[in-house]
């Protein structure tokens, strides 16, 4: 069984990687789908664009959203974090900013952990659509919970 991270914990783990699982609801379904994402740790939010589409329009339409971000070793040595939160869709000026901290932000993450220098945003996030302009959002964290397990063979 998994024991509680600390606060600092889970706020460490978010900013040390990029990918997640989000979590929105869509008529009465739930869907879950990995996402590229950046935590910004100014703002204490996380902050992640997409083409328009279901998610998006599903997002729109019910606003609680989940991140689930999880680092696993082995089975018995792993780390998750599930967020829960309010979507905000980004516009203007403000969505550029963002998206431009959003493509900054991965870039580094993935410098500092994997050691690999990448120049642009179509190297690590899914491609455009070319007719679409992105949609950027913010996902506002309402509260936080982490587990992890660190079990000797």
């Amino acid at each position: 069984m998994g024991k509680d991270l600390e606060t600092s914990e889970c706020m460490s783990l978010l900013s040390d990687n990029c990918i997640g699982h989000l979590g929105y609801i869509a008529g009465k379904s739930p869907f879950i789908v990995p996402v590229t994402y950046f935590y910004d740790l100014e703002n204490k939010s996380i902050i992640s664009y997409s083409a328009p589409g279901h998610k998006i329009q599903s997002m729109r339409m019910y606003g609680q959203v989940s991140l689930q971000v999880d680092e696993i070793a082995t089975m018995l040595q792993w780390r998750s974090v599930l967020i829960n939160g309010s979507f905000e869709e980004l516009k203007g000026s403000t969505a550029k900013k963002c998206l431009r901290t959003f493509t900054n932000g991965v870039k580094e993450i993935i410098l500092r952990t994997k050691g690999q220098k990448t120049e642009s945003i179509r190297e690590f996030s899914s491609k455009m659509e070319k007719e679409a302009s992105p949609i950027v959002y913010r996902i506002h964290i309402s509260d936080i919970v982490g587990k992890y397990r660190n079990q000797k063979i």
